[in-house]
């Protein structure tokens, strides 16, 4: 009887090996891990979809958008490996320029471009940055270019500190909250992305309406996409760049597009940060 049920148990053990082995063989492999921060997107559910669904069809796996509060957190997650690439601004591309590389640059209204806008309430008198001296002031991310290092950088240039010219200065985390802040009239005047000021303009017009813009910056390198330099050859990060890029040749790429008010991804040069780079050169000091 003991030699029968040790037959019977080495009999199951022997059948379900080969079951144990194929569901290992078949296990999906990990998710593209893609970052974004809030600063940019600011949590809009529709964009984020489209976005994810036009890079799983152009990569042909899985995508995770990972989300972020801070461009600090982009950075971190990105060298920790635990993010493989991310949607993140000029600024802290260049401050990590010998960890990162690019993967594509946004084309925004014909060209891989965009400015900083200083905003003020709609009846604000000021039409200078040296008119908002002692007032309450937002920006949207101590490492974002267009919602600090411009304005900061332009204080810079005049011996001051934003601490020092502001009686308050505050940071929002988006560029949108950043416009509801001098719209609500939590802070005279703010920072903010132009990109993303006119496409409110479009998505929430009784929202920017409430403000103006009294200074545009010039015009400096889109937010890029980047990824680790020392994984531009690994064939998913491969993979993500040739999505990215043929985002305008598909449909669901082309939805993803139209719902960021851009016109495609493009492989950009560093060239285009120089700007960027010569702000931060006068915030340091140099």
């Amino acid at each position: 009887m003991k030699s029968r049920r040790r037959a019977l148990l080495m009999g199951l053990a022997a059948a379900a090996a080969p079951f144990v082995v194929s569901r290992g063989w078949a296990q999906a492999p990990a998710p593209f891990r893609f970052a974004l921060t809030p600063v940019f997107l600011d949590n809009d559910a529709a964009v984020i979809s489209a976005l994810r669904a036009a890079l799983a069809e152009g990569m042909g796996q899985d995508i995770e958008l990972v989300q972020r509060r801070t461009y600090q957190e982009i950075s971190g997650a990105l060298l920790d490996g635990s993010v493989d690439a991310a949607w993140t601004c000029g600024y802290p591309y260049l401050q990590h320029k010998a960890e990162f590389s690019l993967l594509g640059v946004p084309v925004w209204r014909g060209q891989p471009l965009y400015q900083s806008y200083l905003i003020v309430a709609q009846d604000d008198p000021a039409t200078a940055l040296s008119d908002l001296r002692g007032g309450a002031h937002a920006f949207s991310d101590p490492d974002s270019n267009s919602g600090f290092l411009v304005t900061a950088s332009d204080l810079a240039r005049d011996g001051q500190t934003p601490d020092q010219f502001f009686s308050r200065v505050i940071f929002t985390y988006g560029h949108r909250n950043v416009v509801r802040s001098v719209a609500g009239g939590l802070t005279r005047s703010g920072s903010v992305d132009g990109y993303v000021w006119e496409a409110l303009s479009s998505a929430e017009p009784d929202l920017t309406a409430r403000t103006k813009v009294i200074v545009r910056s010039e015009w400096l390198g889109f937010p890029p996409m980047v990824a680790k330099a020392d994984r531009m050859d690994e064939p998913s990060v491969m993979a993500c760049r040739a999505a990215l890029l043929g985002l305008s040749a598909t449909a669901q790429g082309r939805e993803a597009l139209k719902l960021l008010s851009l016109d495609a991804i493009e492989p950009g040069e560093d060239a285009l940060f120089d700007g960027i780079a010569a702000r931060m050169a006068v915030l340091s000091g140099g």
